[in-house]
């Protein structure tokens, strides 16, 4: 009998088993718990598109960095010159394996265009070849202006000597403030 109690909803101890909304639930709005793909696609719209993996980027993203502060900061924490010296060192380095990566990024490029432009050629894609020959002409004038940079810095000359230059007088700078606030700063 309990069983056919529940479809009966009778009153138990003064007490209504049914459960009576007095008003309706707001609605929830879909978007609370859905996402939709047309807000990640507007969203990848905005970004600019990705640069290949090791190009010339890579390089001048490494020669566009910030050193000057990197060397105050630097400075601020370790004001020795042997600790300037061998930060440069480590730049200098830094700058070597950048240069590597992107010639090696290249030359492997250059590799994989002479296969696909052999490959077109036998299979008469004139226009493919040509697109791929501007692709090959671009890889060759970027892979000559790094060896270009790579030269000069050997040297202590040209846009990779620039990162010393910034990072030495930042560290200087840096050794300034210090005595500034320490030496200068005191009233005797």
């Amino acid at each position: 009998m309990g069983l056919f109690n529940i479809f009966n909803r009778e009153r138990l101890n003064g007490h209504d088993q049914s459960m009576t909304v007095e008003r309706p639930l707001a609605d929830i709005p879909e978007t609370t718990f859905i996402e939709k793909e047309t807000v990640h696609q507007e969203q990848n719209e905005d970004k600019p598109a990705a640069p290949l993996n090791g190009g010339i980027h890579v390089l001048y993203d490494f020669l566009d960095k910030n050193y000057e502060s990197k060397g105050y900061n630097d400075a601020l924490i370790n004001p020795d010159t042997t600790h300037l010296e061998q930060n440069v060192i480590a730049l200098k380095n830094d700058l070597e394996r950048s240069i590597r990566k992107v010639k090696t990024f290249y030359e492997d490029f250059i590799r994989q265009i002479n296969f696909h432009i052999a490959s077109r050629s036998r299979s008469g894609m004139i226009d493919t070849v040509e697109e791929l020959t501007v692709k090959k002409e671009i890889a060759e004038s970027h892979i000559k202006q790094v060896k270009e940079i790579e030269e000069q810095a050997k040297v202590n000359e040209g846009v990779g000597h620039g990162i010393v230059i910034s990072y030495t007088r930042g560290f200087r700078n840096g050794l300034a403030a210090i005595s500034g606030h320490i030496i200068l700063n005191k009233n005797f």
